[in-house]
Parts: structure tokens; sequence; C-alpha cells
């Protein structure tokens, strides 16, 4: 079995403004194995959230295709593309997006429970995963009581709670003090070697890829490796 879990191939994006075509990225060609962090940066405005919408299935190319464990988004309709999506990735942003009413643990648990697991099921697997990414002593808490960090790392342990394939990452950092980075870098660092999951992460913080097993730089429309 191939360790490729994410592969782009001939990958283009454009939009119509008004009577004109605007390309956003064209042609490219872009692997993520497994147990790798890679990084992709870029300035505001040059497509990095768009190309991670599309390597998710989030959006449709102009052209070219994207796999997800050998699985092409192109042949697949609505109902099982979201089906695919929702089991072989998981999802952070920079701002975490937890539902302010529910603690901790129920927000790992709401995947579950959305895709049918038994809530005693779900409990077990959402403490597990917050056990995992530190925060055994805060399952109780709701968003407001927990800090930046505390708060992207519920997001992270929810991201995971399907033991996806891959992790995609928009600005997860971007939001955060320098110590709060350094602890989300090592819990990236640690889960990629444990799970041996691949996490994909778009920033605009180049000290980022000092840690990165690869880097790329998403700019005049193409994407090409300034890191190996």
């Amino acid at each position: 079995m191939s360790d490729v879990v994410l592969q782009s191939k001939g990958l283009s994006k454009q939009y119509r403004d008004g009577k004109r075509d605007v390309q956003v990225f064209d042609d490219i060609d872009f692997e993520l194995c497994k147990g790798e962090a890679v990084a992709i940066v870029g300035s505001s405005g040059s497509g990095k959230t768009t190309l991670l919408n599309l390597l998710a299935g989030l959006d449709k190319a102009s052209h070219g295709d994207v796999e997800i464990d050998g699985i092409s988004w192109h042949s697949l309709g609505d109902s099982k593309r979201s089906k695919l999506r929702n089991e072989k990735l998981g999802f952070v942003y920079q701002f975490h997006h937890l539902l302010p009413e529910f603690s901790a643990l129920e927000n790992v648990m709401m995947p579950l429970l959305i895709a049918g697991k038994k809530a005693s099921d779900a409990k077990g697997v959402a403490s597990k995963l917050l056990q995992d990414v530190g925060l055994s002593e805060r399952l109780s808490h709701r968003p407001s009581q927990l800090s930046g960090g505390e708060r992207q790392r519920v997001a992270i342990a929810r991201a995971l709670a399907h033991n996806p394939a891959c992790v995609l990452m928009d600005e997860p950092t971007g939001n955060l003090d320098e110590t709060t980075s350094q602890e989300i870098q090592d819990l990236i660092l640690r889960l990629k070697v444990e799970k041996e999951m691949a996490f994909l992460i778009v920033t605009h913080d180049e000290k980022m890829l000092s840690w990165m097993d690869r880097a790329y730089r998403l700019s005049a429309k193409t994407l090409n490796q300034i890191t190996d």
C-alpha cells in the first residue's frame, strides 16, 4: 500500500471576475505521505486557503484532480465526497470553532455522535483523545474557561476523532502567542510520530518551516518546494 495519503495532479483554479478570468494558481502537483508534517507558505491573497479547500474536496478545481488515499475527489458525488472527507480528513483552523455551550469533552464527541456512534463509545474515544493532547483534567470545561492553547488542543483532538489519514491546518497558530505556538508545535510533532498521521499546515509564519519535513511556497500562481 502506498504511503501517499494526499495527492494533487495538475491542479488549477480560476474564477470569473466580471468579464475576465482570474487564475489563482496553475498546474500544481503535490504529495503528502503518512507521518509527514508539510507546510505551504505564501503571502496574504496568494491562494493558500483556496488550495487547502481544493485538497480537502470543499471546492472543485478548474482543471486537474486530488486523491485522498488513492480515491479521486473528481470521481465522487457530493454525498460520497462528504463521507470520504469525514472518514479521511481532520480540520483545524486559526480560530478553533468550538461550540461555546458544550464542554471540551462534548465538543470532541460531537463528530462521532453525528456519525452515529453510541454516546458511551464516543465519550470513551473523546476522553482518550483529550488525554493524548494533555487535557485530561479539563474535560468538563467550556471553551470560555480554557486558554487559547487549550482551546486549540481541543480543536486538534476533535480533528483526530475519526483517526484521519491526514489533518489539514489553516493558520493553526496564527492567533496564539509564542509560548502557546510552541506547545502546539510540540503536540503536532508528537502526534505525527505516535500516530503516523500526515499534517498539512498552511501558514504565513515562516518560523514554522524549521520543524517541517518539507515546505512549499505558493506565489506567482505556482507551488515551489523551498525546503526538504
